[in-house]
């Protein structure tokens, strides 16, 4: 994936002029004892609208869990939805919304289109990746969320990107890690094929864990899962 710049938790695909994040997960503060010292809403908005500015995208996709609660979408919840959309719909700006399994009550705070895959000229299909979504054409390469990926190095957990050459129908496969800081992550050193929760993953071994380091900002990339794991 030449074309794929990563920075803060998402990706701009360069060919395609769009920006990606998944696992948004509004309103995951009020269902937590920990919050952010300015607030879910602050830091959502300025890290989205940090990224609109470095990259200056022609389209923004939400890919799925948008939103936290399976219970309830407070008033809350509802203006955080909103302030994002706005700062990812200024100017010409498309913005595409996918559900996810966290999404049962987006359609209570969001009156526009939600798809649950958004297919590209090009063939790359984006998806939250709980599910297998009905297609009409075999994608080029899937890019999903939904896992959380983060590694574990000399006992300190960072969210990370995964990335396999050969994964869902023998396809190219990059697996984002989860936009919301509040996120820890799923460690995934150890994680066998079985033990992933997307079905978008045929082969665990074979995953590469790549690392935006954010104080450098530059992107690391280890080495495949299988290998990485004896090096620990």
């Amino acid at each position: 994936m030449q074309d794929v710049s990563f920075r803060e938790r998402a990706i701009y695909l360069d060919s395609l002029e769009t920006l990606v994040l998944s696992d948004i997960h509004i309103g995951r503060d009020e269902s937590s004892s920990i919050e952010f010292p300015l607030g879910e809403r602050t830091d959502l908005k300025e890290r989205l609208q940090s990224l609109c500015l470095h990259f200056d995208p022609q389209t923004v996709v939400f890919a799925g869990d948008i939103l936290h609660s399976f219970s309830e979408a407070s008033i809350t919840t509802s203006r955080i939805l909103s302030d994002l959309v706005s700062i990812a719909s200024e100017g010409d700006r498309t913005t595409i919304l996918l559900e996810g399994n966290h999404d049962g009550l987006l359609e209570t705070v969001w009156d526009g289109s939600i798809q649950r895959a958004v297919h590209f000229d090009d063939g790359t299909v984006v998806t939250h990746g709980d599910i297998i979504p009905e297609l009409d054409r075999p994608g080029s390469r899937y890019i999903v969320g939904h896992d959380h990926p983060a590694i574990s190095i000399e006992g300190v957990r960072r969210p990370c990107y995964l990335y396999g050459e050969s994964q869902y129908q023998k396809q190219p496969l990059l697996m984002l890690p989860a936009f919301n800081r509040l996120s820890a992550g799923v460690e995934v050193n150890q994680l066998r094929t079985s033990e992933f929760q997307s079905p978008f993953i045929t082969n665990a071994a074979a995953l590469q864990p790549i690392v935006y380091d954010k104080e450098s900002q530059e992107t690391l990339r280890f080495p495949p899962l299988a290998a990485f794991r004896r090096l620990l």
